[in-house]
């Protein structure tokens, strides 16, 4: 499923459940010791999805291991994200000389809680979302809303070291091409050189699930730079 909305120098890998047969490394399991069952199992499943995606790449088994906010610290040489929800786990690698940062995120396809919007989206989003599900109703606008923005900010984390609130990002949704523009309103981070004000990303419901990505690309921030 998230393979459909990655670019080329992407690789990826997925599980619809979690998998018997996924090991983790010696320093990863130190890193999950006394965590609940459940969450073992998870653990272990993206980072067997992680492994065959670096695969895809040609690289060795590598230990991946949690950082400060909890997030995949990769092998030199490597960006990538990684997602799990209930029934699904997925990870997505690429070298940093191709891809400079990626975010990827998975939801289930159902209605954000109630009251859970407006912590979500700014109000000319919720004023949009409120045309898109006049238009196509069949869709979960708000938690595709949710969904992108997790990807924005696991995108945005490795090149920033900081954190980015819902409201630091506003979203253009297009229906037609299943893509999404952001507009950032935090405009501290720059790459290549230049300030960093926008991204896009893709998106797709299938299988009643909402995966996102965003992708930053390294030749395109360098071409900018450039410019």
């Amino acid at each position: 499923m998230i393979r459909g909305i990655l670019p080329a120098p992407v690789a990826s890998a997925e599980a619809f459940r979690d998998l018997p047969h996924a090991v983790l490394l010696p320093s990863e399991e130190a890193a999950i010791r006394g965590a609940p069952k459940s969450r073992r199992a998870e653990f272990r499943t993206v980072r067997h999805c992680a492994r065959t995606a670096l695969g895809e790449l040609g690289l060795p088994p590598a230990p991946i291991l949690p950082g400060p906010r909890w997030e995949p610290r990769w092998p030199e040489g490597i960006v990538g994200s990684m997602t799990h929800c209930a029934g699904y786990r997925a990870a997505a690698v690429a070298r940093a000389g191709d891809v400079a940062s990626l975010g990827i995120d998975a939801e289930p396809h159902v209605a954000l809680p109630d009251g859970m919007l407006p912590t979500v989206a700014r109000p000319e989003e919720i004023a949009r979302l409120a045309r898109l599900y006049a238009r196509r109703p069949g869709v979960h606008w708000d938690r595709l809303t949710f969904s992108a923005k997790e990807s924005v900010y696991k995108a945005w984390f490795p090149l920033a070291r900081r954190w980015l609130g819902f409201h630091d990002a506003s979203l253009t949704i297009h229906p037609d091409r299943q893509a999404f523009d952001v507009s950032l309103h935090d405009n501290g981070l720059r790459l290549a050189g230049r300030s960093l004000t926008a991204l896009s990303g893709r998106w797709i419901v299938e299988n009643d699930l909402i995966a996102t990505c965003v992708v930053v690309d390294a030749a395109a921030a360098a071409a900018a730079a450039a410019a």
